[in-house]
């Protein structure tokens, strides 16, 4: 298991310890120097940065939550979110890639992999020379995903996958894809199963690189599986539990998008109090102006709960506990918060916010993704409410 933390450790208002700060400064000295000079030249172009991709995993950040035993940096869910809300106040392109490539495709593999498994295949994904991808969402089942059409049946010591999926992070660049396909149609949520897939074999093809309003570097593909064959020793688990497995795996994985959010509303007010301290109208920069205060205020206000609300779910994390609802909520809010935030950080810059030369268009486009990947507002909305209901 990652790192446990103490008491001792980190306070309950969640300050951090000297060791997390340095996690945070790394990531954020990284940030500045190695991502923004380059951040729209990715956007433009939509090319995954393999060479930033690199660098990031030499310093530990594909492998932040895994045990060094399995070549990870051993850290806590705490140090990643503070990782995560860094990049991305930068480019959260980059923080969805991390996001995605630890939470989602190694976590599983982690969390429910044999230890043959986790030994063949977590040193590369956790050093970055393997990119991770996971595969659950189709053309036809997106927040309904046990709705799914691809199929994966027995033959022998192998299972045949034939189908499609949509929406795929890493898609198109990945190296071994966490696949969720029916091992029985008749059982529903409960047929399905998950499998490790290593792209590059006959019948795995990417059929379709998406073009983004967001996010664009960070590549998002449909594959398709035509009579692909796969070992048998790949079936993560049993069969039928790839539906439960997935669910565990999203609530860690909503914890690094409500943190990919926090990034991001970070970046909007860091953008939205240095224009308002630079920019002038009627003889007076326009941070004296009540309208802009108002604004700054309730972005800065709703960011530091946002903040409060994901470090306290990654530090439930860290201690084992079960994380669905406070998870649910610090996606839920976290997401809805940073959409306001870019939409405030626009108007304050005014015709300027409409322009690419400023960071605010890039974040403004970013953004909605994260009220939309692992799991909708309105899920998060039907997840809590489930949770209260059942509490008692």
């Amino acid at each position: 298991m990652p790192e446990q933390l103490t008491s001792e450790q980190v306070t309950p208002e969640f300050e951090l310890t000297d060791s997390m700060k340095m996690v945070q400064e790394t990531a954020r000295n990284f940030a500045e120097k190695e991502i923004r000079p380059v951040v729209m030249k990715f956007d433009e172009s939509q090319e995954f940065p393999r060479e930033i991709i690199r660098k990031l995993g030499e310093l530990g950040f594909l492998g932040v939550i895994f045990p060094e035993e399995y070549g990870g940096a051993g850290l806590s869910y705490l140090e990643y979110v503070t990782i995560l809300e860094e990049i991305s106040r930068v480019d959260p392109s980059i923080g969805l890639s991390i996001a995605a490539h630890n939470s989602l495709c190694s976590n599983h593999i982690y969390t429910f992999g044999n230890e043959s498994q986790k030994r063949k295949y977590l040193p590369g994904l956790a050093s970055g020379k393997k990119i991770g991808a996971w595969a659950l969402t189709e053309p036809t089942s997106g927040s309904d995903a046990g709705g799914m059409l691809t199929t994966a049946a027995r033959q022998g010591a192998e299972y045949v996958l034939n189908g499609s999926k949509n929406f795929i992070t890493h898609g198109s660049v990945g190296d071994v894809v966490v696949v969720m396909a029916k091992t029985d149609k008749s059982k529903g949520k409960k047929g399905i199963s998950a499998f490790i897939v290593e792209t590059g074999i006959p019948g795995f093809i990417v059929s379709k690189k998406e073009n983004k309003l967001g996010m664009r570097c960070c590549d998002t593909s449909a594959l398709a599986f035509d009579n692909c064959r796969i070992p048998a020793e790949n079936l993560i688990g049993e069969e039928g539990a790839g539906f439960t497995q997935a669910l565990a795996v999203l609530d860690g994985g909503r914890i690094s998008i409500a943190a990919l959010a926090v990034g991001i509303a970070q970046g909007a007010l860091d953008a939205s109090l240095k224009y308002a301290r630079e920019r002038r109208q009627f003889d007076k920069p326009i941070g004296e102006f009540q309208a802009i205060q108002w604004n700054l205020a309730d972005m800065a206000t709703g960011i530091e709960a946002s903040r409060l609300l994901t470090y306290r779910a990654a530090y439930s994390k860290s201690q084992g506990r079960d994380v669905t609802l406070e998870a649910a909520m610090a996606k839920y809010f976290a997401g809805e918060v940073a959409v306001q935030a870019t939409n405030e950080a626009i108007q304050i810059h005014g015709g300027y916010g409409f322009i690419k030369d400023f960071p605010v268009e890039k974040l403004y486009r970013d953004v909605k993704l994260v009220t939309i990947g692992e799991g909708t507002s309105e899920i998060q909305k039907m997840v809590i409410a489930r949770e209260l209901l059942n509490q008692g």
